[in-house]
């Protein structure tokens, strides 16, 4: 990696990550937040999970949990990642943004670069749809003294979904016309899915 290189979002510290967000710099931005706020997410079920393995009382659930564990600590990396993939599309595409519109560079480089700033949120929100489906079981499989753990958990994906939505919203319209619906779609499916979810969860760990 060049001294120009930006750190990845994975090796900064939490003091130096809201330092630079609270920054005039294009990045870290919302992207960024989106990711950190569902790797939190995932971070903090594990923690629920943790304090479950090893119980008498749920030992039933001992391989299922540890399951959870497994995926919930790869969504925390991978989301990790996705911050760095977001930043990397939006300097692409930013870079085509300074150059006029008949530039034979921006023309022939415009959509995927596109496609590279909006994958990124596009995963996270999958992601989180995927975790909430995680926290819904997890309800029923770990420890109770630590319900209010796993509603932070939920509320945290939650707000992490929305937040990569916010970020898919923006570059709906820069996208070919024919694919702007069904981006449009997916997202709005999975934020329900996730919306649906999140308020299961809650009810179940009151």
């Amino acid at each position: 990696m060049s001294s120009d290189s930006p750190t990845p979002i994975a090796d900064m510290t939490l003091s130096g990550y809201l330092q630079a967000l609270n920054s005039k710099a294009p990045t870290p931005g919302g992207g960024a937040v989106a990711a950190t706020t569902g790797a939190t997410a995932a971070a903090i079920a594990g923690m629920v999970i943790h304090y479950t393995l090893g119980k008498k009382k749920y030992e039933h659930c001992e391989s299922e949990n540890q399951a959870h564990l497994e995926l919930l600590t790869s969504m925390q990396t991978r989301f990790l990642q996705l911050a760095d993939d977001d930043a990397a599309g939006y300097g692409a595409l930013n870079a085509l943004w300074s150059l006029p519109e008949s530039d034979p560079k921006r023309i022939a480089e415009w959509d995927s670069a596109v496609q590279g700033a909006i994958a990124p949120p596009v995963a996270m929100l999958e992601l989180c749809a995927q975790m909430m489906g995680s926290l819904h079981e997890l309800t029923e499989t770990t420890n109770r003294m630590l319900k209010s753990d796993l509603a932070v958990a939920a509320i945290t994906c939650k707000a992490a979904a929305h937040n990569a939505a916010c970020n898919i919203r923006i570059n709906i319209p820069l996208l070919p016309e024919q694919d702007c619906n069904q981006t449009e779609s997916t997202m709005n499916d999975y934020l329900a899915l996730v919306d649906s979810l999140h308020d299961k969860v809650l009810v179940l760990v009151r």
